[in-house]
């Protein structure tokens, strides 16, 4: 395997092997502590412009499912329809692969979709880096090649919700009972199939579509990448319909962030973020608390909230914004994935919430 090194802004470099696609890219360079789950995380658009670093030691031991579409136009095992993540950075990359639903390898499924991949780098000391100093801008150089990016992008000087979301209405589950708009600020999958397994008409629509004046049960706003502060044109639709009609809203993660800005809110950039399986939340109010997956580098600043609006959870980590609500319109959202995949399902109530508020 080629010799490769990974590039930090701050000058660290780390010399690892390339097992995916050569070719130089940059991205911000972030961290999941998973032990499982990176076909989801790779295709999940809220990747879209980072290189993921995968704190597990080993990965690709159980190989990459068919990309298959279903009759309903998702796909069955991936969160979209491509990987997004610019890069993955492993510690162990395993050659030989076993599971029953494997059809190809990590490394061919990278070099098909044309993603580097990076083995052979000490992940702990990397993550142990990236707590101390932050997420920061990264790339890689392949020893062979004087090729490198030139003048990269910085991350947050992107809309990547622009660059991720449907071009155009898109409907799933046509005919059946509530109608549910869902503003795509980078969906997974599962969310769409969570509210068609919940007999919904689900309603796609471009980030900074205005569907105030059609005619739906409920409004959804999905997750997706980025800073939700370049996200102006969907900020200012919410606020429309928020002042027209109390049909119930339900966000998640990019979508708590949105809801959170349209009651007024400002949002902030996390030190590293939250990208894992294992974030413990508990809902206000109660003692009741949940493993949950997430992935986000931003949040809520939960003191700036409207007096209407309430925190519905808390991370018991690091005490962050983890939803919102209302409090007397059928207005809520998490900051968390209650649709996981892959991860935890402990909160897929969420969904049901929703339903019978429509």
């Amino acid at each position: 395997m080629k010799k490769v090194t990974l590039v930090l802004d701050d000058g660290t470099k780390f010399d690892g092997y390339s097992f995916g696609y050569e070719k130089p890219v940059a991205g911000e360079v972030v961290f999941n502590t998973a032990m499982m789950g990176y076909p989801e995380s790779l295709t999940d658009p809220s990747y879209a412009g980072q290189m993921l670093v995968m704190t597990f030691p080993l990965v690709g031991n159980y190989g990459v499912p068919k990309f298959s579409i279903e009759p309903d136009g998702l796909p069955t095992f991936m969160e979209s329809d491509r990987i997004y993540a610019t890069a993955i950075i492993v510690s162990d990359y395993s050659q030989q692969f076993s599971h029953w639903n494997a059809s190809e390898s990590l490394a061919d499924w990278l070099k098909r979709e044309q993603v580097p991949g990076i083995t052979g780098i000490d992940t702990r000391q990397l993550t142990k880096l990236l707590r101390e100093r932050g997420v920061m801008m990264g790339q890689l150089v392949f020893s062979d090649s004087s090729e490198v990016v030139e003048n990269p992008e910085s991350y947050d000087s992107i809309n990547w919700v622009e660059r991720v979301s449907c071009k155009e209405v898109i409907r799933y589950n046509e005919g059946a009972g509530k109608k549910v708009v869902l503003v795509d600020c980078g969906v997974k999958a599962n969310i769409i199939r969570c509210l068609v397994r919940r007999g919904c008409e689900v309603i796609r629509v471009p980030w900074n579509y205005d569907y105030t004046d059609m005619q739906f049960d409920g409004l959804f706003l999905a997750n997706g990448p980025g800073d939700p502060d370049k996200c102006g044109a969907a900020v200012d639709i919410l606020k429309k319909q928020m002042s027209q009609s109390r049909k119930p809203i339900c966000g998640i993660c990019m979508g708590n962030q949105l809801l959170a800005k349209a009651a007024g809110a400002t949002i902030y950039k996390l030190k590293y973020g939250h990208r894992s399986h294992n974030q413990p939340v508990r809902e206000v109010g109660t003692n009741r608390c949940y493993v949950t997956s997430q992935n986000h580098g931003y949040a809520v600043d939960a003191s700036t909230l409207g007096n209407e609006w309430r925190e519905l959870f808390v991370n018991m980590n690091d005490g962050s914004n983890e939803g919102i609500r209302h409090q007397t319109n059928p207005w809520f959202s998490s900051q968390f994935h209650p649709e996981a995949c892959s991860g935890p399902v402990d909160t897929e109530f969420m969904f049901d919430r929703f339903i019978e508020t429509l």
